[in-house]
């Protein structure tokens, strides 16, 4: 089952006493506005929990498209595209009814994700409808050599590194096409993280959502 490689991949490691981490703020940050995506910046999670704690983190669903949290209590509709769970929020689950083991499994939904290891503005049209039924992923966390995450982490800092250059195209729950760049789960998303104090999890990302329905995802 989906989630329990993914705990089992993160037993030791998502330890995530270090996912409080501190910055240098000199550095320079990517620019990251265009004319067409949606910005979302410190979108906070379970903010305060620690692994620690004992107690599990509660998860938060988004929309991509009202580009906004939406209530717990809708989890198993298709109001929602994205969900945030697991240790720190920092496992992204698509919503899919059909995903056992997901907090969507049973809804109508039937959301996709790919993977495309290309710059998010050079993403410019979704795959074939073939390609997300066989290539397809239920979720996607950290990187732990398999390819498929949005962050690497560091045993010994304890520091999570957003991927570079790694885009995630969607299907979304309404059935439309988005892609979306994952910037940082710290809060200001600082461009280097350096020691173990800065707030956490505090979600900075990007997307685009095709409302025509087409697959053309330029953003340029």
């Amino acid at each position: 089952m989906m989630m329990k490689r993914y705990m089992a991949l993160t037993a030791c490691a998502l330890a995530l006493a270090g996912l409080m981490a501190a910055c240098t703020k000199k550095e320079e940050k990517p620019e990251l506005a265009d004319t067409k995506s949606t910005l979302i910046k410190d979108l906070p999670g379970d903010v305060g929990n620690t692994v620690s704690s004992g107690k599990p983190f509660e998860p938060f669903y988004f929309s991509l498209e009202q580009g906004m949290k939406v209530d717990g209590s809708k989890v198993k509709t298709a109001d929602w595209d994205i969900a945030f769970t697991e240790q720190y929020n920092s496992l992204i689950v698509i919503n899919n009814g059909l995903h056992e083991g997901t907090p969507g499994f049973g809804s109508v939904a039937r959301g996709k994700i790919l993977i495309v290891d290309q710059p998010y503005a050079e993403v410019s049209q979704a795959p074939a409808d073939a390609d997300f039924e066989t290539k397809g992923i239920p979720s996607f966390g950290w990187d732990s050599g398999n390819g498929i995450g949005w962050f690497f982490y560091d045993l010994k800092t304890h520091i999570a590194v957003p991927v570079k250059n790694r885009t995630f195209v969607l299907r979304t729950a309404s059935g439309k096409f988005a892609k979306l760049e994952m910037v940082s789960m710290y809060k200001g998303a600082p461009a280097t993280v350096s020691d173990l104090n800065w707030p956490a999890p505090y979600f900075t990302f990007r997307y685009y959502v095709q409302a025509d329905g087409s697959r053309d995802l330029s953003t340029k």
